[in-house]
């Protein structure tokens, strides 16, 4: 099925099942391949029928035939674009938060890493994702996909300029922390400072020299092992749980999370 600018295609369960519950008012029709018949896809297809969308059992070849190189998982949907926040209404949104946790993308090009990335910001209570409008990868069904539902529940903003708004970010209070390899500060030096952007860059290139000057602290991830990099979703799960650990920690007033004892 081609995508005519104003619908796109879901796919998986998680994709199909977050947008169900998001926004249900864009969806008009699910697929599910008739050789499903288990608990998840009972209640995808409970989901769409509460919202009155449309149900429809296919061979799951007809839905590799909609969804030419897409792991569907054989559950698919079909909706109206979803407007995605506007750059103008960003500095209020910050503004409504406590001790915002943002995550910055810089040029990641892999639409399997966004979504990863935006996968693991929502599991760490990321409350907002910007990225460059231009030189990264959309937001398609394929990243989609991989973020495993986070695309549809994380606010996610285009912006033209990041450096100036990182910039933007400062002014609103929060402090600007970037992942780079040659940085001589170790992620795991000292705690992350509150409230908090994370700035990752993307595949092999890292974050461009605007990015990398507009922010307040440059950490490394430790590298023990004889690998030189890591994906950059990995290196985005790693720094936004370590401001995870940190608030923890600070909630109960301690740098460190006490471990329960051991009964022996």
């Amino acid at each position: 099925m081609a995508d005519d600018g104003i619908t796109e295609l879901i796919a998986g369960p998680h994709a199909v099942a977050a947008a169900l519950q998001t926004h249900p008012d864009t969806v008009d029709c699910v697929w599910v391949a008739k050789e499903r018949s288990d608990e998840r896809v009972h209640g995808i297809m409970a989901l769409a029928r509460a919202a009155h969308v449309l149900v429809r059992q296919s061979p799951r070849t007809a839905l590799d035939r909609m969804a030419p190189g897409l792991a569907h998982q054989g559950v698919l949907a079909r909706r109206r674009r979803v407007e995605r926040p506007r750059e103008e209404d960003l500095v209020a949104h910050l503004a409504r938060l406590t001790q915002p946790l943002v995550l910055v993308l810089d040029q990641v090009q892999d639409p399997h890493n966004l979504g990863a990335c935006l996968r693991s910001a929502e599991a760490a209570g990321v409350h907002l994702v910007i990225v460059p409008r231009h030189a990264r990868a959309p937001l398609s069904a394929v990243a989609a996909r991989a973020a495993c539902g986070a695309a549809e529940r994380l606010p996610l903003y285009e912006v033209a300029n990041l450096a100036r708004t990182l910039r933007t970010l400062k002014d609103a209070g929060l402090w600007i922390v970037g992942a780079a390899a040659d940085a001589p500060a170790s992620l795991h030096d000292c705690a992350p400072p509150t409230p908090t952007a994370w700035v990752l860059g993307g595949e092999g290139s890292g974050l461009r020299r605007l990015t990398r000057e507009a922010c307040d602290v440059l950490v490394h991830i430790p590298m023990l092992g004889h690998v030189e990099s890591l994906n950059v979703s990995v290196a985005t799960g790693l720094c936004l749980y370590e401001s995870v650990r940190a608030r923890a920690a600070a909630a109960v007033g301690s740098s460190e999370i006490a471990l329960p004892s051991i009964n022996h």
